[in-house]
């Protein structure tokens, strides 16, 4: 710790900011922590990504320029260092979708539909390289369900089970029309998202939170916002957002609608194993207490008519989250120590 300071003290005064105030501003679901800094009246934020904990700036810095490119509001960089995993960032506020509509919840619509128009933006964006969120990946990743939730509920792990939920998404994937693939900033929701109202649309909605963004279906960021993890939606939001953005798009409702609820179910399975994993293994019980949510968002996703076949093989192989159960994970909080 104390030679990862030394650290940050010496890029901060490579980077004119040695005698900026600090204080600790976030930390997420990864392995980075951010600082905000104040100097002399101005802000920064400090993105301190520790390579040794297997962060990689680069990609940020990558999607970032993209972003901005396209128009849209990630932060500039004002300073980097990527071999030590460092970045001094743009402070875009703290008005977070999730901290605005505590205060102002018939703001909602407004500004999902605004996180809606920044989607329609990035997608006409020109094509960048990123990794592949295809049906096979997304099949594939969406086996943490059966890896990280089932077993920390039944202490089985199935090779089979694994198989049959990962071939069955596969299926309803391949049941979807044909098409393009587009950037999928995958953690697309209410506390990555920054109302910025000063701003002229589509870069009036601040975006953080992108390094992991790769090529996948146009509807996957929609519904990661419309069926959030964090926070309930009002079905009529939702259902503004999906329509605008197929209206916009020019795409069939009934096709977008079985496209919507097939990669919000495959999201849903992923964030299922990937809370459960977050207690069992990285010893941060909160996560099990968003699961029910979780689960109900892909009960519904699992209702749409075509996804018959993939709610049977979730019924067969996950366990609904019972209290019972739940209380389980969170007693085997931290100790499982490998996958």
């Amino acid at each position: 710790m104390a030679e990862r300071e030394d650290k940050i003290r010496a890029f901060l005064a490579d980077a004119g900011w040695a005698d900026a105030r600090r204080g600790l501003l976030a930390g997420d679901a990864s392995n980075r922590r951010y600082e905000r800094l104040e100097n002399n009246g101005d802000r920064a934020v400090l993105m301190d990504a520790p390579p040794e904990r297997g962060e990689d700036v680069r990609p940020f810095l990558r999607i970032a320029a993209h972003l901005r490119d396209a128009g849209l509001s990630a932060p500039m960089i004002f300073a980097q260092d990527a071999e030590n995993g460092f970045l001094l960032l743009e402070d875009l506020g703290d008005t977070l979708f999730s901290r605005v509509l505590e205060t102002h919840p018939t703001d909602e619509r407004a500004l999902y539909l605004a996180a809606t128009d920044v989607l329609l933006a990035l997608h006409q964006a020109p094509a960048i390289d990123a990794p592949d969120y295809g049906a096979d990946t997304m099949s594939d990743i969406a086996g943490l369900a059966v890896d990280w939730y089932a077993f920390g509920a039944t202490g089985i792990r199935s090779d089979a089970a694994r198989a049959d939920l990962t071939g069955t998404l596969r299926n309803a994937f391949s049941a979807l029309d044909q098409w393009s693939p587009v950037l999928v900033l995958r953690d697309y929701h209410a506390e990555n998202l920054l109302w910025l109202p000063d701003r002229t649309a589509p870069a009036n909605v601040g975006l953080l939170d992108f390094q992991d963004a790769g090529l996948g279906h146009p509807a996957y960021d929609l519904m990661s916002l419309a069926r959030d993890a964090r926070r309930d939606v009002d079905p009529a939001t939702r259902e503004a957002m999906i329509a605008h953005y197929r209206a916009r798009a020019g795409l069939p409702a009934d096709e977008f609608s079985h496209a919507c609820a097939t990669v919000s179910a495959q999201r849903n399975l992923r964030i299922l194993g990937v809370f459960a994993r977050l207690s069992l293994h990285y010893g941060k019980p909160g996560y099990i207490d968003l699961i029910p949510r979780v689960w109900g968002n892909l009960a519904a996703d699992l209702s749409h008519p075509d996804l018959g076949a993939l709610m049977d093989t979730v019924q067969a192989v996950l366990p609904p989250p019972t209290p019972d159960l739940l209380a389980l994970l969170k007693a085997k909080c931290a100790t499982i120590p490998t996958p």
